[in-house]
């Protein structure tokens, strides 16, 4: 046994206690100890039974994530074989019961599945999530599982990589039983009945009665195939997982186990993986803020107020509901307010359709949602979100008028997606509490908040700020102030070769069509067509003023805008639109692209689909690599979550900055030198992409200096 697993006898039953706070990982010495428990319970006769539980809030919930990347790089050294700690507990001559609670996931559930048994509280959760990491189970779930659940279960658990709950792991025969009460004594009673009974145990891997015939499973793996191509575009995981769930079903069990292991080290080494794991990483690195020490504490935020009732407006007010703070929603007349309300009725509405909650919570959160045409009851709002359109001069309007009504200490947070937060908090007697709260659309879905820090704004604010995107569920990333901040402020660069791209000689389904198979979400014309394309006319207008005389500027979205094509919204922007909202080429679009470019004196040629990918995934990756050096983002797995989370950049790539560190970083600042030369100073290189690639670095070792 070891410090990480204690052994102990309740009577004649001994009970393993698994301790590796805070989630009881199977970090090494783990294994070991759960090794070293079972082996002792075999050799000790007053021993009739066993079971094993995790201290805390959870059972085993997976492997310990750093050790992939040891062993990718080298520097793990061989520890105990876990196979054989698994075939251990398999093969103890007394019955072993698993006892569940919190989550038994990846690892955990494997381990579990190696008892003879598993109960578990009905709050409990089980799953085989490594596919979310770009990995498959590899200590026999894809063998194991089916033997416990069947062929379609385990296929849909390991493919899509998401838990079920006590009641369908009972019902699927995950587990044996859901304990109500003290687990611990359950599970105990538990195994006194199955000793008392004089059952013999089973061992999983000798279970074939679920694992069916090749004719009743073909089916089921080509629609998980054809699912999995769909939801998982591009990834290689869940096709592998599905491969190896038929191996299970087609091999012994040893040899099932060696396919597994072959397909789960090709995933483990496979940029898709690598790419992944570095964003389950920075997810947590961004809550990290250098200089915000831990003692400083946060506000209670018990009452929210948000200033329009528009799509964001209401999307907000939707997130403060959810997260059970009761919050007042301001508009400026009847109609607009009632037509916000509606669609927030709507959405929940939707959510208890679909099964996502009941109508009695729907219920409680409208109930939660106060819509109102005045500012009464804002002097006790804890914090207000400005969520009106994109206008200098109305948000310090409304900021000055809330510097007057709100209490001291309430925070005044602006939605705006790239004006001056400093601006903002200069109509206010307060910009210590003025913080930006950048909500990405629809905002009671996207789970991005980009939190804008003024140069006053004080820790307290932004500490707040932080726990506060926990609370509301979404990832908080902290940025500083410029025109667009961190993901604007790329977007303008990546939108501007999309265009550039079209005037040159690609249509707008060329460009499109290759970002979308390089993984985005849509291509940059498309989500242009289903924002709205006068969103960022307006925007664009707004900052007219800041333009460089001479640079070459995009013109064809202002000329469809221009025309009245705002995008889906009006039937028509870069495309037209079907009564279905379906994305129709239009020849009045090609016919306009030429009219510009001839306009321009550009000469349109044919463009490959790798130049469409060079050009925007290249000119987001310079702008990143100036917002690092000027500070704008404190990190570039920052910048990384931001794109994963707020524009639909595919996870399997990692990020802007991690896939320019995949690419090679001197490659990339090669090619961006070609178009320095081919197409003037916007394509000059950011000085700190130039010196990472001549000194042979990365942007992940820029990260790991700070």
């Amino acid at each position: 046994m070891s410090e990480l697993v204690t052994l102990s006898k309740d009577g004649e039953i001994g009970v393993i206690t698994v301790n590796n706070p805070p989630v009881n990982a199977l970090s090494p010495g783990v294994p070991e100890g759960i090794a070293a428990s079972i082996e002792a319970i075999t050799k000790d006769d007053s021993i009739k039974g066993a079971v094993m539980i995790g201290a805390g809030q959870t059972f085993i919930a997976g492997a310990d994530i750093r050790e992939f990347g040891k062993i990718t790089s080298g520097q793990r050294k061989e520890g105990i074989n876990f196979h054989m700690v698994l075939q251990m507990i398999e093969d103890c001559p007394k019955p072993v019961v698993a006892a569940i609670h919190g989550t038994a996931f990846g690892g955990g559930l494997e381990v579990a599945m190696a008892f003879h048994y598993r109960v578990a509280v009905p709050a409990a959760q089980v799953g085989q999530p490594e596919v979310k990491l770009g990995l498959i189970p590899g200590a026999a779930g894809t063998v194991r599982l089916p033997r416990l659940a069947g062929v379609a279960r385990a296929v849909q658990m390991c493919a899509d990589g998401n838990p079920i709950s006590a009641k369908e792991a009972l019902e699927s025969g995950i587990v044996d039983a859901v304990v109500e009460g003290d687990l611990l004594q359950g599970a105990i009673a538990f195994v006194r009945e199955k000793i008392a009974s004089g059952e013999t145990p089973r061992k999983t891997r000798e279970r074939n009665e679920k694992l069916g015939d090749e004719a009743s499973n073909a089916p089921v793996f080509a629609a998980a195939r054809d699912l999995a191509k769909k939801t998982a575009r591009g990834m290689m995981a869940p096709q592998a997982a599905i491969d190896a769930v038929e191996a299970a079903t087609k091999l012994p069990f040893i040899d099932a186990v060696k396919k597994e292991a072959e397909l789960f080290q090709q995933c483990l080494f496979s940029d898709q993986s690598k790419a992944l794991i570095h964003v389950f990483f920075g997810e947590r690195e961004v809550a990290r803020i250098p200089d915000i020490p831990k003692d400083v504490k946060p506000f209670e935020i018990r009452k929210a107020a948000v200033i329009g009732a528009g799509t964001m407006g209401g999307g907000i007010a939707m997130n403060y509901a959810n997260a059970g703070i009761p919050v007042i929603i301001k508009e400026t007349a009847q109609d607009f307010l009632d037509r916000g309300m509606a669609i927030i009725r709507k959405n929940y509405e939707n959510s208890v359709r679909k099964g996502r909650f009941s109508q009695e919570t729907m219920d409680k959160r409208m109930a939660l949602i106060t819509p109102q045409l005045t500012y009464d009851g804002f002097e006790d709002a804890d914090i207000v979100v400005e969520a009106v359109f994109e206008g200098m001069e109305l948000k310090k309007q409304i900021f000055g008028e809330l510097d007057k009504i709100c209490k001291q200490g309430a925070i005044l947070a602006s939605n705006t997606s790239t004006l001056d937060i400093d601006e903002i908090a200069s109509a206010t007697t307060r910009p210590e509490f003025v913080i930006g709260h950048h909500f990405f659309s629809p905002a009671n879905v996207m789970r991005l908040l980009e939190i804008v820090r003024g140069k006053a704004t004080n820790k307290e604010v932004i500490a707040t700020s932080m726990a506060l995107a926990k609370k509301l569920k979404k990832v908080g990333v902290l940025v500083g102030n410029c025109n667009g901040f961190v993901g604007n402020r790329m977007l303008h660069q990546y939108g501007r070769e999309a265009q550039f791209l079209v005037e040159e000689g690609a249509r707008p389904q060329d460009v499109d069509g290759a970002l979308y198979n390089f993984g985005m979400a849509m291509g940059p014309l498309a989500v242009g067509d289903l924002a709205g394309l006068d969103v960022g006319w307006r925007i664009r207008k707004e900052h007219a003023h800041l333009r460089v005389a001479g640079d070459r500027y995009p013109l064809v979205a202002d000329r469809l805008c221009e025309m009245g094509r705002y995008g889906q919204k009006t039937g028509a922007g870069w495309y037209k639109y079907d009564e279905n909202r379906k994305t129709i080429p239009d020849p009045e679009v090609d016919k306009l692209i030429e009219e510009v470019a001839a306009e321009q004196g550009i000469k349109r040629r044919t463009i490959t689909e790798d130049e469409i990918i060079e050009r925007t995934q290249y000119a987001l990756i310079n702008e990143g690599a100036k917002i690092l050096e000027e500070g704008i983002a404190l990190r570039a797995v920052d910048i990384d979550i931001i794109y994963l989370n707020g524009y639909g950049y595919p996870a399997r790539r990692g990020g802007p900055m991690w896939y320019a560190d995949a690419v090679g970083l001197k490659k990339v600042y090669d090619r961006i030198c070609r178009f320095h030369e081919e197409h003037g100073k916007i394509w000059a290189p950011a000085p700190l992409l130039k010196k990472l690639a001549e000194e042979g670095r990365t942007f992940a070792d820029f990260d790991k200096q700070k």
